[in-house]
């Protein structure tokens, strides 16, 4: 359908929107639709007449006792046209669902190509300033309305942010997983093979306040043998994953500057600006962190400080496409680059590569996986027809579709129900106190 075709026929159905009814997240009672949200009159003469008719949220457990299980939104139009985003928050699914109902009041009605005042709309409306709940639901609405604005326009994401920076794709990095040197070397040949150029793993065990030597021996020797294994052509991150404290993060940190590391990823806890910026002042390795921090204003200091070389929003958690791209804009004045955390499912990934690919400062996207695809990346390829988030010579390629670039159903989430909330790992210190991992 032509785009003039497409809003004379939304212009059309505009009526009929107003009793169209949306169905219950929880697959309920359906909830009769208001006419339009708080607000939307003031737009009535400048906005399309294109509709939101019908929010739902989908738990999607790959494995019944998953932590991790995927929440995704999908947003229905009076026009038949539908957008799906993702709001997939670890260890807690179902609160992330029934934020999302909460929303119902602000987007049923809506005009979804205004993204900007929803988003606003979801953000200062209530009240509390988001936190990772909050945000999550706000990241899956988001991603879907882009996807919808996409369809709409006829264009890629990408294009509509004013992209692609790189018409070979994004540049992007898997996780190592190998135990020892010759795993290591295994590794190294595959990614080769794949033109892979860069792999991100992590440090062992967890740490105390102030550590051992014994302690900090073992993580600088699994660090060096990192640089050994893959070689001095593949550029290596290291996740601390907030284990240290900023004096134990400052020893290991300077102890391996010779391996000349792509970065450290949140070497302490990163709500503490000013023991992140002690370590920065200490180091020459480049640091990164961000994949706990909500919405563009949580990563203001950090980027007006000079704080860190790094932003790693997720845009599962931020605030979606549009909060990742505030953060890649404000990062980019102040000389700071940006590579968005991705562990989770296939929606955000993707809505990811759409930001990066249209983001100047862009340095490197992760993806939570090996060199080798594992079930989960199947079971994706079975979603949605394509392999997706997997690279090609070391590129994740840009989608060449309208919106996010897939088409997903409903029933294809079906052979995997929600398993309920699980919580995330808790690990401890000997003497029993609590310890990050």
């Amino acid at each position: 359908m032509k785009r003039r075709q497409f809003f004379q026929s939304v212009a059309a159905g505009a009526a009929a929107s107003q009793s169209a009814r949306a169905t219950d997240l929880c697959a309920c009672a359906p909830m009769m639709q208001s006419a339009q949200p708080a607000g939307a009159k003031a737009f009535e003469s400048t906005g399309s007449k294109f509709r939101i008719t019908g929010v739902k949220a989908f738990g999607v457990s790959l494995t019944p006792d998953s932590d991790r299980p995927y929440v995704f939104v999908k947003l229905e139009t009076n026009q038949g046209v539908v957008g799906w985003g993702e709001g997939t928050l670890e260890g807690k699914a179902a609160a992330v669902m029934a934020c999302v109902d909460d929303f119902k009041e602000l987007l049923l009605g809506a005009d979804p190509m205004q993204v900007e005042h929803i988003w606003q709309s979801m953000y200062v409306h209530s009240f509390y300033r988001a936190g990772p709940v909050i945000g999550s639901a706000i990241s899956g609405i988001d991603q879907a309305l882009w996807d919808l604005r996409g369809k709409a326009l006829g264009l890629p994401v990408y294009k509509l942010l004013g992209g692609p920076m790189d018409p070979r794709g994004v540049r992007g990095y898997y996780h190592v997983f190998a135990r020892n040197l010759d795993e290591l070397r295994n590794v190294r040949a595959s990614a080769k093979q794949l033109g892979v150029t860069c792999m991100k793993s992590g440090i062992p065990g967890y740490y105390e306040w102030i550590e051992t030597r014994a302690s900090i021996r073992r993580a600088i020797a699994q660090m060096e043998m990192l640089r050994e294994g893959l070689g001095p052509d593949i550029d290596i991150g290291v996740d601390f994953h907030a284990k240290t404290s900023p004096s134990v993060a400052s020893i290991i940190i300077k102890e391996v500057e010779p391996l000349n590391l792509l970065f450290v990823e949140e070497p302490c806890p990163p709500e503490n600006v000013k023991a992140m910026a002690r370590i920065t002042r200490r180091s020459t390795t480049p640091i990164a962190t961000g994949e706990r921090l909500i919405a563009s204003y949580s990563c203001r200091e950090l980027v007006e400080n000079g704080v860190v070389d790094i932003i790693q929003t997720d845009i599962n958690h931020v605030g979606g496409i549009t909060a990742l791209w505030k953060v890649g804009a404000m990062a980019e004045q102040a000389g700071v680059s940006i590579a968005p955390h991705a562990c989770e499912g296939p929606i955000g990934g993707l809505a990811t590569v759409h930001v990066d690919a249209a983001t100047p400062n862009f340095l490197v996207q992760e993806i939570c996986s090996g060199v080798q695809p594992q079930m989960k990346e199947k079971v994706w390829e079975e979603w949605l027809g394509f392999p997706a988030m997997r690279m090609v010579d070391g590129r994740f390629p840009l989608p060449q579709k309208p919106g996010l670039g897939f088409d997903l159903t409903e029933d294809k989430l079906k052979k995997y129900p929600f398993g309920g909330t699980k919580p995330m790992a808790r690990v401890f210190h000997k003497d029993g106190s609590v310890a990050a991992w």
